[in-house]
């Protein structure tokens, strides 16, 4: 039996907990009873309810925050719906090697958001809003490219090391040989 490599292990491991920690945070955000009663709720109406709510028009909301933004928390849940999703975006080309290119992780960041929104729409545990979904997966993106970046400096820190090693051992051979390098 082959042994994992420790270190994607606990990237797994790290995705795992993230990804439970947006659920909790996006869709289990409120109280247990406030959930409960919510759930005691659903019917028909919850769900036409919830398509009257939902915003299918892009930049609506960011647009009311921007508006707006001296009387609400516009920071907040602008700068939140973006650093919520960075990590999505930084961890899935670590825990995959099938998603590590830019469409591929995009897309399923989209699936993800997607699909919390749409739980969202026909669940009554928050709102539906296509703001949301863009602003997501602009954080998404983000941590995508926080992560080729931290992939370029290790790529370049290990082609260093390896050249070291390389000079190391051709300086060894030479010592060894009795050959003088002529620098």
């Amino acid at each position: 039996m082959q042994k994992g490599n420790p270190w994607k292990v606990w990237m797994k491991f790290f995705f795992a907990v993230y990804i439970l920690f947006v659920i909790k945070v996006i869709i289990f955000k409120y109280p247990i009873e406030q959930l409960r009663a919510i759930a005691d709720t659903w019917q028909r109406s919850v769900i036409l309810e919830g398509l009257g709510t939902a915003n299918f028009t892009p930049f609506k909301t960011i647009k009311m925050y921007i508006v707006y933004a001296h009387k609400l928390n516009s920071v907040e849940n602008l700068a939140g719906n973006i650093l919520v999703f960075m990590p999505l975006g930084f961890l899935i080309p670590f825990v995959s090697e099938e998603v590590r290119s830019f469409p591929a992780v995009m897309l399923n960041a989209f699936v993800f958001v997607l699909g919390i929104e749409m739980f969202q729409l026909f669940s009554a545990f928050g709102a539906f809003d296509v703001d949301d979904i863009m602003l997501n997966c602009l954080g998404a993106a983000m941590g995508y490219g926080c992560y080729k970046a931290a992939y370029l400096v290790w790529c370049r820190q290990r082609a260093g090391a390896l050249a070291g090693e390389m000079e190391c051992i051709v300086e060894r051979g030479a010592k060894v040989s009795g050959v003088n390098e002529v620098r």
